[in-house]
């Protein structure tokens, strides 16, 4: 049996790049939620585009009735919970994080403003402690004191940029097709900074906030997630893979 020639070969399709720039525990989290054919189809390179750090200040829990946290960010950076206090939570992966931790969670909306209204109609005992980053939004303490539902706002982490290394910056270049997601208004920024804008990113914001930081760039595609949480990005980072290996005439994961 001898060969086919080398022009009747048929190349092997190379893999979509996917490019995750969260902190490197919460990017592996993210793509361990994809399904495994979608996975096997992909390159991931890691390339954080910050990091946390909790910051040495005490937790000043006593005398509230319950506490806010608006991501795992928040919780992780908490500690165990020295009191059974209810925690009220913006997403499923921060409440999961929460009662991880021994706090009394629950899931109070997708958003900071979701969260807000919940409360608003729910008045839950008062007063609150909400333990978020140095970089926040959405004035969760302002808006529920404005409400009538005293809360005190104390940052406990810090969000600290990184900028990849020359050696990832050129792996990314390189890449043919490469699905970018983004998950906060304040790393597009600092992506959008790299000068990575190149027609083969297909880019995945979690809001219209983060598209907005990345639209000047040059890109293939720009979508913004139907609902700003981890499982709809899934669901669109494997929609986008499925349109581009399409595009490609590669085998794309259903």
């Amino acid at each position: 049996m001898t060969n086919a020639p080398v022009s009747e070969r048929r190349a092997e399709p190379t893999k979509i790049a996917l490019l995750m720039t969260r902190p490197l525990e919460a990017s592996q989290g993210f793509v361990a939620q994809l399904p495994a054919e979608l996975q096997a189809q992909l390159d991931v390179i890691y390339a954080p585009l910050m990091r946390i750090r909790a910051l040495d200040v005490p937790v000043a829990i006593d005398g509230h009735k319950g506490v806010v946290f608006s991501s795992s960010n928040g919780v992780l950076a908490a500690g165990q919970a020295p009191t059974s206090l209810p925690a009220f939570c913006v997403g499923q992966r921060t409440t999961r994080a929460a009662e991880q931790a021994g706090w009394r969670a629950q899931c109070c909306g997708a958003t900071a403003a979701e969260l807000i209204a919940y409360l608003r109609d729910a008045r839950p005992a008062v007063p609150l402690l909400h333990m978020h980053g140095r970089h926040t939004r959405g004035d969760i303490a302002r808006n529920l004191a404005a409400a009538g539902l005293p809360c005190e706002a104390q940052a406990i982490y810090e969000q600290q940029l990184v900028t990849p290394t020359d050696e990832i910056l050129q792996k990314i270049r390189a890449q043919d097709r490469i699905i970018a997601p983004l998950f906060s208004p304040r790393t597009a920024r600092h992506f959008a900074s790299l000068g990575l804008d190149q027609a083969n990113l297909t880019l995945i914001a979690l809001s219209h906030a983060v598209a907005t930081e990345v639209k000047g760039l040059h890109y293939k595609d720009l979508q913004v997630s139907k609902m700003p949480d981890a499982r709809n990005m899934a669901v669109m980072v494997r929609d986008a893979a499925v349109r581009l290996a399409h595009l490609e005439g590669g085998n794309p994961a259903q």
